[in-house]
C-alpha cells in the first residue's frame, strides 16, 4: 500500500480538516486531489499508487467526511466554504502553486479556485462534472445520499454500495465492489460499517440546490485561463455528452478523455484516465 502522512489542520471557523500527504516522490509538483459529495480522501487511493512516485499529493477529506469533523452548522456545506478550507490548508502548507484534481463536486471546487486565484493553480482535471450539472445525474445521488438504509456488517455495506452503484460500473467485479465499500464505510465503535461523512451534508442542496451546485457556471468556466483536462464516464448521467462537448468549445484548449463502460465517476485507474491524465502533467509541469 502507497503511504502517506496524516495532515489535521484548522480552518477559520474552528473545524479541524483533515488530509493525506502522499510525499516520497519528495517532488516539487504538487497535485492537490478533491472528492465528490459523499465520498473521501480514500476515493484516491487508486490514483496516489500510480502517480506519488513522480508527484507529491495532497489528498484531502471536506468537512463532513472521512477524518475531518462534521460541522455543528449544516448551511456551510457548501462549495464556498470548501473552497475557502482549500485556500487555508495550501497556505498552512506554504504550498504557492499547485495542480487541481477534481471529482465531481472536487472538480466544481477547481474550476472556482481556478476562477479565483488562476496564479496559484498550473492545471486542472475535471472528473465527470462540468459548467453545467444533469439534473437526472444530481437527482439519482440525492436519492441516497444521507438516507441509506443502516447496515450490520460489512457484507451489507458491499450489497448496499452495489446496490446504489450498479448502473455507473456495470462490469465491476466483486472484488471492486469490496475496495468500493471500503473507501466509503468506516467502522464505528461497535464495529458496525457507517458511511463516512455527515448525513447532514446534503441538506443545503436538498434546502435549496442552488446554493450547493450552481445550476450555470458557464461565465465562470469561460473565464478561466488554466490547461485543463476533462474526463467523462461514457456511461455518466450527471455530465452529459452535449455539455463535455461544449466545454471544448468554450476552451478549445482543453484535454478531453472519455473512460468507456464507467458512469459517474471515473475512479481514475483505468487505462483511458491514466493515460489521459500522465499526458497532461507531462506536458503542463515539465
Amino acid at each position: 500500500m502507497t503511504t502517506y502522512k496524516n495532515i489535521y489542520y484548522q480552518v477559520s471557523d474552528g473545524l479541524q480538516l483533515y488530509a493525506r500527504d502522499y510525499n516520497q516522490a519528495d517532488s516539487d509538483q504538487v497535485l492537490l486531489c478533491m472528492h465528490g459529495l459523499s465520498r473521501n480522501s480514500a476515493d484516491f487511493e487508486p490514483l496516489c499508487s500510480l502517480l506519488s512516485d513522480h508527484y507529491r499529493m495532497i489528498v484531502v477529506d471536506q468537512r463532513g467526511r472521512g477524518l475531518s469533523q462534521w460541522d455543528e452548522n449544516p448551511e456551510r456545506y457548501q462549495l464556498p466554504t470548501y473552497v475557502a478550507d482549500m485556500w487555508s490548508l495550501l497556505d498552512q502548507l506554504g504550498l504557492d502553486k499547485v495542480t487541481l484534481i477534481g471529482t465531481s463536486m472536487g472538480g466544481l471546487m477547481g474550476m472556482v479556485m481556478a476562477a479565483e486565484k488562476p496564479d496559484r493553480i498550473q492545471g486542472l482535471v475535471i472528473n465527470d462534472v462540468g459548467p453545467e450539472v444533469a439534473p437526472q445525474g444530481l437527482a439519482r445521488i440525492m436519492s441516497y445520499v444521507g438516507k441509506a438504509k443502516p447496515i450490520r456488517n460489512w457484507g451489507d455495506a458491499i450489497e448496499q454500495t452495489q446496490a446504489i452503484n450498479q448502473v455507473c460500473f456495470p462490469s465491476f467485479t466483486q472484488q471492486q465492489w469490496q475496495a468500493m465499500a471500503e473507501r466509503l464505510y468506516r467502522e464505528d465503535s461497535e464495529g458496525v460499517p457507517v458511511p463516512s461523512y455527515d448525513p447532514k451534508i446534503s441538506q443545503p442542496i436538498a434546502s435549496d440546490e442552488a446554493a450547493a451546485v450552481p445550476p450555470d457556471l458557464w461565465p465562470l468556466f469561460e473565464q478561466l485561463r488554466v490547461p485543463m483536462l476533462a474526463i467523462r464516464g461514457q456511461l455518466s448521467d450527471l455530465l452529459s455528452a452535449e455539455c463535455f462537448a461544449r466545454m471544448q468549445e468554450v476552451q478549445p484548449a482543453t484535454a478531453l478523455a472519455v473512460v468507456e463502460g464507467v458512469g459517474h465517476a471515473p475512479v481514475l485507474d483505468e487505462p483511458q484516465a491514466i493515460a489521459a491524465i500522465r499526458g497532461f502533467l507531462t506536458e503542463n509541469l515539465a
